[in-house]
């Protein structure tokens, strides 16, 4: 198992029943009913996504004085630049707006700060810059609304700035021509959650007019898709119009460089949905700020020369592959000091190196928090000063944690689940005794761990045609708010299971049933997948449509996968049998035979355990699974049942302790002097009894 929980959402039958009843798939249903989408009206409502955005952008504070200004500077002939940030949303906002004030005439640069030397937003020696080149006004982009200092430096040395900005607002608002945020406090735009680039599309269409704003919506809508997604917005509102039309606008978007970009990762042709932004495009761009080169991705969505921008496509595409290649070495470099920490230091993962990419050390952490279920700490040294980037696990406040440590540090910022944080090198032992003592205190004895999030049960698994999987791209596109959906099959058997992509990945073949079904897992192998040829398994999949020599089939994209916790026909027979004689109520000999172990079997299982139970301490396990291994290793007939029943022995006899009675399991060893005897058992007595034995 990949993750150590799997929550299964609830599903209501009859929501199901009345969504299919009303036209919508099997596949839909069962995805909306669990989601709270009872009735058909609301699924029209959720799945409708709307041809063009209605809310007029002069509903947003002070929009109206960002386009006065803007255009007064147009008109005075005065140079304007646009200053934007290093992730995807900042590059596309950048390029978006450079190429509206181009359009609308405006004498513009841009300027994207490098994440290594300027590190986030508004910095003074970049306005400095800025205006020693002639800059009268700055037109910030998914940045600039805490820059209260650097506003009031602005306007020391003659720079006016226009702020537009999504993040969060803190009490003083800097003091600026206009400061254009949806999250400002006396803001009454209704929709909150625009990206930074949605943010830059409302301004573009606002000056472009009433008679221009649409046209500038069909301009710029792809790349306002591509922010919105890469940030990971509320798919929902404005953003799903903005992510829909930007889809549907992809292959008639003027930016060539787009198309090369597509054309370089492999999508050229194919259909683009916001999955593919998400982990093919999204990656690329995002590689040019890791690597300290944004102006790459900046320029490729500019230029107007297709021979250009195809080299600086292939030039994203070979950053992203030197990006995971560094992101690869630091991750196993990081796994190899957690291995040697000791325990007082695996709450929160604290790890610091001199060799370290500064720009890559935030995506290592996230996969460290998702591996290790705790909040991780990466620092970059530099000398005697570290650079840290920090993510959290199980809800875990990072902003708050760093409040708390803030006399070890020189500086922080961020928000509840992602931050960064500057501190001298000699502080970095004390911080991370003190991290781990804010983890545990915050979590206490009940430590995290990581849950996938399981939308719906596929009970019908004859029901996944080709039609049934296509029909689900009516929930696109997703994201935030609108998850992908994830599924579940319980009680999967495996028929075969193959290592291909170089060892790197897992093919499968799954039946239950009458039914067969094929399954890819990536990053996975069939030595580390934990299930092998002719084990019963839960599947946790998304669907894809595979198409190989010209052949469309269904296929599972794992997401994860474990042994099965749905019993057979056979084991829920013997289960039943099971709890009626544990809890006391009568059997037949026809029954109880089935139930007592032979002495072989009791050995066999004593030895089994040893394989699974550690000498100190407890095993988690899930009872199903564990009885499956345990019965492997039994032989003789009914070992299911007989293994099931050596472990209430065990436990009855002194040997064992088992705590809890439902599917997850606590067994740890019970030390004890001398032999215990099994045959006074009281269990093994009353078998004997009714069987008419001594």
């Amino acid at each position: 198992m990949k993750f150590q929980q799997w929550h299964i959402h609830a599903s209501d039958e009859g929501a199901v029943r009345a969504l299919m009843e009303a036209g919508y798939p099997y596949l839909i249903s069962t995805v909306l009913a669990p989601r709270g989408v009872n009735a058909p009206e609301e699924a029209e409502s959720l799945l409708h996504c709307g041809e063009r955005l209605t809310l007029d952008p002069l509903l947003m504070r002070d929009m109206d004085k960002a386009v006065a200004r803007i255009r007064a500077a147009v008109a005075r002939g005065e140079k304007i630049a646009v200053f934007g940030d290093y992730d995807v949303d900042g590059i596309t906002a950048t390029c978006l707006m450079t190429d509206a004030l181009r359009r609308a005439g405006a004498d513009v640069t841009y300027y994207i700060p490098h994440r290594l030397d300027d590190g986030y937003g508004l910095n003074t020696p970049a306005l400095e810059k800025l205006r020693a080149e002639g800059a009268a006004l700055i037109v910030t982009v998914d940045c600039g609304i805490t820059g209260v200092a650097e506003a009031d430096f602005a306007r020391d040395i003659g720079l006016d700035l226009v702020i537009t900005d999504h993040h969060e607002c803190r009490e003083a608002l800097p003091q600026a021509a206009a400061v254009v945020d949806p999250h400002r406090p006396d803001c009454p735009y209704p929709f909150k959650n625009l990206a930074g680039v949605g943010v830059a599309l409302k301004l573009a269409m606002a000056l472009a007019g009433p008679e221009g704003a649409e046209d500038a919506f069909r301009r710029y809508c792809t790349l306002a898709a591509i922010g919105t997604v890469a940030d990971v917005m509320s798919m929902t509102g404005e953003n799903r119009t903005i992510v829909h039309c930007g889809l549907q606008a992809l292959p008639q978007s003027p930016c060539i460089g787009l198309h090369a970009l597509l054309r370089q990762a492999g999508l050229e042709g194919k259909a683009v949905t916001s999955t593919s932004i998400g982990f093919v495009l999204s990656p690329r761009i995002n590689a040019a700020g890791r690597m300290g080169q944004a102006d790459t991705a900046a320029e490729l969505f500019l230029t107007g020369d297709s021979g250009r921008a195809e080299e600086l496509a292939r030039e994203l595409c070979e950053l992203n592959r030197e990006r995971q290649l560094v992101e690869q070495q630091i991750f196993a470099e990081a796994e190899a000091r957690i291995a040697a920490l000791p325990e007082c230091e695996r709450s929160a993962l604290v790890l610091e190196s001199d060799t370290w990419h500064q720009g890559v050390v935030g995506i290592v952490a996230s996969r460290l928090s998702e591996k290790y279920s705790c909040p991780s700490f990466m620092i970059h040294l530099s000398g005697e000063v570290g650079k840290g980037s920090c993510r959290s696990f199980g809800g875990f406040n990072l902003f708050a944690a760093l409040e708390q440590c803030q006399e070890l540090l020189l500086g922080f910022g961020g928000h509840e689940l992602a931050a960064g944080f500057t501190i001298e090198k000699e502080n970095i032992p004390a911080f991370r005794e003190k991290m781990n003592e804010c983890v545990r205190r915050s979590f206490g004895a009940a430590r995290p761990v990581s849950c996938l999030e399981v939308d719906a049960v596929i009970t019908r698994p004859s029901l996944l045609s080709l039609g049934e999987v296509e029909a689900l791209s009516a929930l696109e596109p997703y994201g935030a708010d609108n998850p992908r959906p994830l599924f579940c099959i319980q009680g999967l058997t495996v028929d075969s299971l193959q290592n291909v992509g170089q060892n790197r990945h897992l093919k499968l073949r799954f039946s239950k049933g009458n039914v067969q079904l094929d399954g890819i897992f990536f990053s996975a192998t069939a030595e580390t997948c934990g299930a092998g040829q002719g084990d019963r398994v839960d599947a946790a999949f998304y669907l894809n449509v595979n198409e190989f020599r010209s052949r469309c089939t269904v296929q599972l994209q794992l997401a994860d996968l474990r042994l099965s916790r749905e019993p057979s026909v056979r084991e829920r027979e013997d289960l039943e049998r099971l709890g009626r004689f544990f809890g006391g109520q009568g059997l037949t000999p026809q029954e109880a035979v089935h139930l007592l172990p032979e002495r072989v079997q009791f050995a066999a299982c004593w030895r089994a355990l040893d394989r699974f139970l550690p000498p100190e301490g407890a095993l988690q396990a899930a009872y199903l699974p564990l009885l499956r291994k345990l019965e492997k290793g039994l032989g003789g007939v009914d070992p299911f049942a007989r293994a099931a029943v050596c472990l209430q022995v065990f436990c009855e006899r002194g040997l064992l302790q088992m705590e809890g009675t439902g599917d997850e399991r606590s067994f740890a060893r019970v030390p004890i002097s001398g032999k215990a005897d099994l045959e006074a058992s009281p269990y093994l007595q009353t078998l004997r009894a009714i069987l008419g034995r001594r």
